[in-house]
């Protein structure tokens, strides 16, 4: 099984408690279950007992979780260098779940869908190529903002529209299925002959830089999140000392490891930024990075955004993900991208 290569982290986080308060979803719902320690007590039941991989209980706990890699990143078996990759395990018992044919219906037609959607085209001219991506075409604001932003910077670009590019898949335990699109969305990319392709969303970066890396495939483009494009571009932005609260991504701070760019853009902005919540170790994102949560457990997803909005004052927040974005705002939350802000200080 694939979880047979994380019997380190099982025995290391099936009695530990320490992490316990930065998973957002055992917050909401106060269960075990969605703790790291809950899953990994899972994970070493089905390790044991190879049948229960298709428990209901079981599957729907490894489906509830919200995957932010708070817990990872905060864990200080990860900082000593060892490393308890808590979502790694998390993907490795998707991943036996779907090879053992016991995702549930929901999971399966939603897969299909996402395959289904793995087309793209593109719009424009330029050496450098903008994604919009599932969440980002959601809010069109985002997309008229880096426009806007692009042409003050003279940057001429090509806007590519399509569907999954493989993370919503490899995230829902489908590897191979996940491979194949990345394959096909990587040659999309290499055909064009662009130099660079900017994403608005943190997901998609942390896709096309460590998860197409682990594929194998080959981007003959630099990946840059739109903050480092839009910081890049050194534009005379006003200066207007607004106080916001930031909530920083789980890909760009947990997954790649604390990406500087959205930082270095808020400071070009001369914002100030507002701690959030009580600690800047917990995930403010409401599911960000299960990325598709909303469309697996919709319910699930309005709690969680229903508990960062409890926590919010009406000061602006600001965050670099078009998904938090767009969940958070249907919480009534005032919130924008960091496309949008950067935009109305031209």
């Amino acid at each position: 099984m694939n979880i047979d290569s994380f019997a380190e982290v099982i025995s290391a986080c099936r009695f530990c408690f320490m992490c316990r308060h930065l998973s957002a979803v055992g917050q909401a719902g106060c269960r075990e279950a969605d703790t790291p320690r809950g899953r990994a007590l899972i994970a070493d039941t089905v390790r044991m007992h190879p049948e229960k991989i298709s428990d209901a209980d079981f599957v729907d706990a490894v489906y509830r979780s919200d995957l932010s890699g708070a817990n990872r990143f905060h864990c200080d078996g990860c900082h000593d260098g060892r490393g308890y990759d808590e979502i790694g395990l998390q993907l490795a018992l998707r991943r036996d779940i779907v090879e053992a044919g016991a995702e549930p219906e929901r999971v399966k037609k939603l897969a299909d869908e996402l395959e289904a959607t793995a087309e793209w085209k593109t719009e424009g001219s330029g050496d450098v190529l903008y994604f919009v991506d599932r969440y980002t075409k959601e809010i069109p604001a985002v997309a008229q903002s880096f426009a806007k932003l692009a042409a003050r910077g003279r940057i001429a670009y090509r806007t590519v529209t399509g569907g999954c590019i493989g993370k919503a898949l490899g995230v829902l335990g489908y590897a191979a299925r996940s491979k194949a699109v990345a394959e096909k969305f990587a040659a999309f990319v290499n055909g064009l002959g662009a130099k660079a392709l900017v994403v608005s969303n943190p997901a998609a970066y942390d896709a096309l830089v460590n998860d197409y890396g682990k594929y194998g495939i080959g981007l003959k483009v630099k990946v840059m999140h739109s903050s480092e494009f839009i910081a890049g571009l050194k534009l005379d932005f006003r200066q207007c000392g607004e106080a916001v609260c930031c909530l920083e991504s789980d890909y760009l701070k947990n997954y790649v490891k604390n990406y500087p760019y959205p930082a270095e853009l808020l400071k070009q902005l001369g914002v100030v930024c507002k701690p959030f919540g009580t600690n800047d170790e917990e995930s403010y994102t409401a599911g960000e990075g299960a990325v598709v949560l909303p469309l697996l457990n919709p319910q699930l997803a309005k709690l969680l955004a229903g508990q960062v909005a409890a926590r919010a004052g009406e000061e602006l927040s600001v965050t670099a993900s078009p998904y938090t974005r767009r969940v958070l705002a249907g919480a009534g939350l005032n919130v924008l991208t960091l496309e949008e802000l950067a935009a109305k200080s031209l």
